[in-house]
């Protein structure tokens, strides 16, 4: 039986419902995460990834959107854990957590409500192909403004920005989107950071143009300079740039990290994946489920030993 955190206890998933009336639902106003957790069979070890990052960013953006939890990061984890445990999960595993307004009122505010937390459990598998790559479309749809709905928070409404790009590229023949922001420089993905290789240097948008200031993209820029000796520009991308890159990928926590072998139908690296973007890949899974012991501090274990 698998089991989530609805209400301030731990019920079966089949009895974690909400109401119609709930007020998040009708105004978008949810702040959630995406979280993987990944088996290490040989270890007999379930390890989730980023477990502390994921549930302060949570929380930083609850304060922002004036949502004040009653619960610290140390109590998610800990809840977390006991979802897993209890589910028995032994394979990958996504996570989701999600804090919303639980009251039954129709006004579309921030203060005056009461936030709750729930989370859990679903079998995501691979968001995009990982091992072929993605053909991608820019977009038509701009990104969120950061004056409008701040890219930086991961709010439940403003992922209609996101849908629509996703969609058009989707009905296009594409398998993602990659938006400009309001200035007309790169952005992100619909769900994902992204990074250009040029020589041996790794370009991705700052957190200036309107992006999701992500927790995958921080650890392939670390792995990046400390493993691979690359150098990491941070600065506005122009559209023109994604078509004489050397290499594209896209970076997420579902996205993992996903070569794009064609923008527009222009080719990149001739269709395959690049030799930079392969060695990234490897280091980052190996990482993830904690086969590099230098990185072990990226992972918290769910299993007692």
């Amino acid at each position: 039986m698998e089991y989530a955190f609805f209400e301030d206890q731990i019920v079966p998933v089949e009895e974690a419902k909400l109401s119609i009336k709930t007020n998040s639902f009708h105004y978008g106003t949810c702040i959630f995460e995406g979280i993987r957790a990944y088996w290490n069979e040989e270890e007999e070890q379930l390890y989730i990834l980023f477990a502390r990052e994921h549930y302060q960013r949570m929380i930083n953006n609850c304060r922002a959107m004036f949502m004040e939890l009653s619960y610290s990061v140390e109590d998610l984890i800990s809840i977390t854990k006991e979802i897993l445990v209890k589910s028995q999960i032994r394979e990958d595993v996504y996570i989701r957590p999600i804090a919303y307004f639980k009251d039954l009122a129709l006004t579309p505010k921030l203060t005056g409500f009461t936030p709750t937390v729930a989370i859990y459990l679903y079998r995501f598998g691979r968001y995009l192909d990982t091992s072929k790559g993605a053909r991608v479309k820019v977009s038509s749809w701009r990104r969120n403004d950061d004056n409008s709905i701040p890219s930086r928070w991961k709010v439940s409404g403003a992922y209609v920005n996101s849908a629509l790009a996703k969609t058009e590229a989707l009905l296009s023949g594409y398998d993602e989107a990659i938006m400009l922001n309001q200035n007309g420089f790169v952005a992100e993905g619909s769900g994902e950071n992204i990074f250009l290789v040029r020589g041996r240097k790794l370009i991705t948008p700052s957190y200036s143009e309107h992006i999701l200031e992500g927790i995958t993209r921080a650890a392939v820029i670390k792995l990046a300079k400390n493993e691979l000796t690359l150098e990491v520009e941070e600065r506005p991308v122009a559209r023109s740039e994604l078509y004489v890159a050397d290499e594209i990928f896209l970076t997420g926590t579902a996205a993992e990290i996903t070569p794009v072998v064609e923008v527009d139908n222009r080719k990149i690296n001739g269709g395959e994946v690049g030799p930079i973007t392969k060695e990234l890949q490897e280091l980052y899974f190996n990482a993830v489920r904690g086969k590099i012991e230098r990185y072990k501090g990226w992972l918290t274990p769910v299993y007692e030993k």
